[in-house]
């Protein structure tokens, strides 16, 4: 069997099988463009994707996502439901209960909650391209009105609330962010364009901590991602 596909809270989860397990699961919280549905998900209908996915599972690894509700934005509801899925891969799967995380963009809100919650369930993370302060995302949107539209639309949804609160909360929130991972953080970010190394103050502070591994890499050596993903995960699996 390849992979599983099953629901849980109506939304698609798929595990995803190696032919030689070592044991070791990755979780994969997926960017805005990120799907999980009944037969497929974003990360194998994606060329470049595939091929990471196929490194992974040729490494041992056994690979579980979910479609976490579209476009959650880093929302409680969807952290749980990553909780709640790490749970039952846990239960189901003969794998080590010390997971690694990788997560791409938008995922990044997700997994750095987790980071808090999940604390001695979670044994590395990789965050790519991530996006790590709502506000400044936000910020930059602004300029671009059809769509900051769009995304306002998105988080409304996705946190339940009406737009004025939210923006209100979103541009008054205090942007700190607890660096006391008691696991290892790599940040990988590929330099393409604007927006990927404008960021936030959050982003600088972030990547010059002692705690944190960033990487930089250009576009052409988007193809080395796998093998750069699978380094950092194998870096820390000598203690069980």
């Amino acid at each position: 069997m390849e992979n599983r596909n099953f629901q849980m809270d109506t939304q698609w989860n798929i595990v995803h099988y190696p032919e030689k397990p070592t044991g070791f699961g990755i979780l994969i919280i997926g960017d805005e463009r990120h799907f999980v549905d009944e037969s497929k998900c974003f990360w194998t209908q994606n060329e470049g994707k595939l091929a990471i996915i196929d490194e992974l599972k040729d490494a041992g690894y056994t690979i579980f996502s979910s479609n976490l509700y579209g476009r959650h934005w880093g929302s409680e509801k969807a952290v749980e439901l990553a909780q709640r899925l790490y749970q039952h891969v846990i239960r189901s799967e003969i794998l080590n209960n010390k997971i690694h995380v990788l997560a791409e963009g938008m995922g990044a809100l997700v997994a750095v909650k987790l980071l808090e919650k999940m604390k001695g369930s979670i044994r590395s993370v990789v965050l790519l391209n991530p996006i790590l302060s709502l506000k400044h995302h936000l910020e930059l949107e602004k300029e671009h009105k059809f769509f900051y539209k769009k995304l306002m639309r998105e988080l409304t949804e996705a946190h339940k609330m009406d737009q004025s609160t939210l923006e209100n909360d979103i541009f008054n929130m205090d942007e700190i962010v607890n660096l006391d991972f008691d696991c290892p953080v790599t940040i990988i970010q590929v330099l393409a364009g604007g927006k990927s190394y404008t960021q936030s103050k959050l982003y600088q502070k972030i990547i010059k901590s002692p705690k944190i591994n960033p990487t930089f890499i250009l576009p052409e050596k988007k193809p080395q991602l796998g093998k750069m993903f699978i380094k950092c995960f194998n870096n820390h699996e000598a203690v069980l």
